[in-house]
């Protein structure tokens, strides 16, 4: 079990690595989508691996460190990839990060990922601001002793994505041309692409797109007071959507497609959050 003194000794060694520098936003890379962090302005690279009680992040495309720097005017604490249940980690540990920003001042978490379209009128290649999500029986990273340091024992989740800077996203997109859908993305653990007959329970549940992963960080940063802004890039269409199989190498092939709107959207609204 984790302890609130196993994240302050994370958060004492990245101070080390990155001086005064403070953080305001912490931005989630997920498949496919780590080119953002290259665009940083005056970067510090932070290996995973090097931090004390840190796991090593082992999903394709996932470089496994934090980019430090300025983005769009704004001090970004990014991740260069993430952790996931399917890589054998327990949700607290891959939450871990969220709270580490926290001791670290960040504010606000924009989450991103890569999902296949449980809507049928998404198309591949464009973009969704998470309106909610969904989780039935997934491992919790609150469950177990709460850390009164960093939130109350039962954390509300109405406003899990936060309406204000959800109302930002939806500007900005305008104003760039960005087609922009909002729903509601059902997590899923993987690493199996889901059946034909779980995306159909998870339609008539509510969702319009499934992925593997930022539940467990949005979860967290709710927990401790972090405003929460989430997208997906639309890599897929769910199983069962199409009459093809599933193949990992078109997320990325996707991702790569889309990479222009995905980063002007996301520079557009890091100035107003």
């Amino acid at each position: 079990m984790l302890t609130y003194q196993d994240y302050q000794r994370s958060a004492q060694y990245i101070r080390g690595q990155i001086g005064d520098f403070q953080p305001e936003i912490l931005l989630t890379l997920g498949s496919g989508l780590g080119f953002l962090a290259e665009e940083t302005e005056d970067p510090v690279f932070v290996p995973y691996g090097q931090i004390p009680h840190f796991q090593t992040s082992t999903a394709p495309d996932h470089a496994g460190r934090f980019v430090f720097g300025k983005l769009a005017g704004r001090r970004t604490m990014i991740m260069q990839g993430r952790l996931h249940l399917y890589e054998g980690y327990d949700a607290q540990q891959v939450a871990y990060p969220v709270r580490v920003a926290r001791l670290l001042g960040v504010q606000a978490l924009i989450a991103t990922n890569a999902c296949g379209a449980i809507n049928a009128d998404y198309k591949v290649g464009e973009l969704m601001l998470i309106s909610d999500h969904i989780r039935l029986f997934d491992p919790d990273p609150l469950i177990g002793p709460n850390l009164d340091e960093f939130g109350p024992r039962f954390c509300d989740m109405t406003y899990a994505y936060d309406p204000e800077l959800r109302q930002i996203a939806r500007e900005e997109a305008a104003k760039l041309g960005i087609p922009l859908h909002e729903g509601v993305y059902f997590y899923f653990t993987g690493p199996q692409f889901e059946t034909p007959a779980e995306i159909r329970a998870a339609r008539l549940l509510g969702g319009d797109a499934a992925g593997m992963s930022t539940v467990p960080e949005v979860i967290c940063a709710n927990h401790c007071g972090m405003k929460t802004l989430g997208f997906s890039l639309v890599t897929n269409m769910a199983a069962g959507m199409l009459s093809q199989r599933l193949d990992g190498v078109d997320v990325l092939q996707a991702a790569e497609q889309a990479k222009d709107d995905f980063s002007a959207l996301i520079r557009a609204c890091l100035p107003r959050i």
